[in-house]
């Protein structure tokens, strides 16, 4: 059975190249993280934008939420504690890469994977068992409008996700010198994550007071 620990045939991992490739590559960070974090900020400031919006329509409004369109806290609890707790497990996998041990990374990945689509499912089942649609008032509007458009950003971080367990199968192509895309994966899941909390604070917690 093959080691769950990835060493490159050529270079032991106590080998003084190897610690100079590594002090090398922490010393010239991969601009594609740049860009990540460059596109977020963006992503940020459209979500920051929903956030005032809903905070001010709410303001305006005596009664909040309107008649019915009363919020449930059992299925969005349930799947908050999934999708932050899904944080937490993709950086055990950011962690073994670092230590070189791709399995443990596979491993904890696909648990992430599995997390965000059941959070998905949950949210799916939410929408089916609301009793209020798209166009019912204007907090049905801004809660379909925001959790929709954050579940489209959980989709897309499930197939980046997806994306590093399918190149991972090829020997060599992550290590403890190359994870770049392991990196980018998880800052990416660790926004969702944010932005969830925040929803959920919003469209939940903060509906009940």
């Amino acid at each position: 059975m093959q080691d769950s620990t990835f060493n490159t045939p050529e270079i032991s991992l106590d080998s003084p190249a190897l610690r100079e490739r590594v002090v090398s590559h922490e010393e010239h960070q991969d601009l594609r993280v740049f860009g990540l974090l460059t596109f977020l900020l963006s992503e940020s400031l459209m979500f920051g934008g929903f956030f005032a919006t809903y905070l001010i329509l709410r303001g305006g409004t005596a009664v909040w939420p309107p008649e019915g369109t009363e919020v449930e806290l059992l299925v969005p609890t349930i799947n908050t504690v999934i999708l932050v707790s899904s944080s937490f497990v993709i950086h055990l996998g950011d962690i073994a890469i670092k230590k070189n041990n791709v399995a443990k990374m596979r491993l904890w990945y696909t648990i992430t994977a599995l997390m965000g689509a059941i959070f998905l499912g949950g949210q799916v089942y939410e929408y089916l068992t609301l009793g209020y649609g798209l166009t019912t008032n204007v907090f049905a509007n801004c809660f379909y409008l925001m959790t929709g458009f954050h579940g489209l950003h959980v989709f897309v971080g499930l197939l980046l996700i997806l994306g590093v367990l399918w190149r991972s199968r090829r020997f060599g192509h992550y290590s403890a010198i190359k994870h770049t895309g392991i990196e980018m994966a998880e800052i990416y899941w660790h926004f969702v994550d944010i932005i969830w909390i925040i929803l959920f604070t919003l469209l939940y917690i903060l509906t009940l007071f």
